[in-house]
């Protein structure tokens, strides 16, 4: 009968290398808090401003000018990591809201009623207001210095 002895080496080795990673995980958190906030800027650029791409700009004060403003200014504050946990949480709240009332009244499924954009949002933006805006912020350089 055939032995086939099973080694641990390559488990172990995989396990040691994901281990080597953690500690960059503050600055991916901050990358990651970037990235989303000026996606996210991009859309209240083009719905206010008409730029990059060329939206209607919506009536003052209307649902879509309230949407495009806190687009703007609130991927503006997580950019710069300033007041991070509570303009991502009203981000996260606005896309949750954007959610339910344009997309699901479409259908069912995300995909199907192109809603996947703001499923991601709100919840990329739902644990930056838990986790914070890591290092890479003005919100920490401001704790640094108090």
């Amino acid at each position: 009968m055939l032995h086939v002895e099973r080694s641990s080496a390559p488990q172990t080795a995989a396990r040691h290398s994901l281990q080597d990673i953690a500690p960059y995980a503050p600055a991916m958190l901050s990358i990651l808090r970037i990235v989303v906030a000026l996606l996210f800027l991009e859309h209240g650029l083009s719905r206010l401003f008409g730029f990059p791409s060329p939206l209607p700009t919506p009536a003052l004060f209307s649902l879509y000018w309230f949407a495009g403003a806190i687009e703007f200014a609130g991927g503006a504050l997580v950019t710069l990591g300033l007041f991070t946990r509570t303009a991502a949480f009203i981000m996260s709240g606005q896309m949750a809201f954007a959610y339910f009332l344009s997309h699901a009244p479409a259908g069912f499924f995300p995909i199907l009623n192109r809603g996947d954009g703001a499923i991601l949002f709100c919840f990329v933006f739902l644990y930056i207001a838990f986790a914070g805006a890591g290092p890479w912020s003005l919100d920490a350089l401001w704790r640094r210095k108090r």
